[in-house]
């Protein structure tokens, strides 16, 4: 069977379409704190590429990340998407989240609250949860 959203081969997410809505999670994320830097863009961007975007479309993904992020009113829209995603994309998400949060040294209430209410809605369990953040909080504190 053949499948728009995944490539069973190399487990990677494919469809640009699909892409462009996990980035607006990422993008609302990198935005909850009213900082949306740099450093968070670059990380959004490694994440694509890991979950199979091809360079010559980056932008294009990215583009429509931001208006579908701007004009969603809820986090349930980001994470349906992501749910249809194999295991180790689910994780590589997260782990980018983290990365997003902890690109300024800090998470702020409205960071970790996100990220728990993600945890409950992308069936991830507290303890897998827990151990991302604390693998991505001691990378960001060297």
């Amino acid at each position: 069977m053949i499948s728009f959203f995944n490539d069973k081969k190399n487990n990677k997410v494919k469809d640009d379409e699909s892409l462009s809505k996990i980035a607006s999670l990422l993008i609302h994320a990198a935005k909850i704190d009213e900082n949306y830097t740099e450093q968070e863009k670059i990380i959004i961007k490694k994440t694509l590429i890991e979950l199979g975007a091809e360079s010559s479309n980056l932008e294009k993904i990215i583009s429509n990340a931001a208006i579908i992020e701007e004009n969603s009113n809820q986090i349930l829209d980001f994470t349906r998407e992501i749910k249809n995603t194999p295991e180790s994309d689910k994780i590589k998400v997260i782990e980018c989240l983290w990365k997003i949060i902890y690109s300024n040294k800090n998470a702020d209430i409205y960071e970790t609250n996100l990220m728990r209410r993600l945890a409950g809605l992308l069936y991830i369990d507290n303890n897998v949860m827990g151990n991302i953040k604390e693998k991505i909080k001691k990378e960001f504190s060297k």
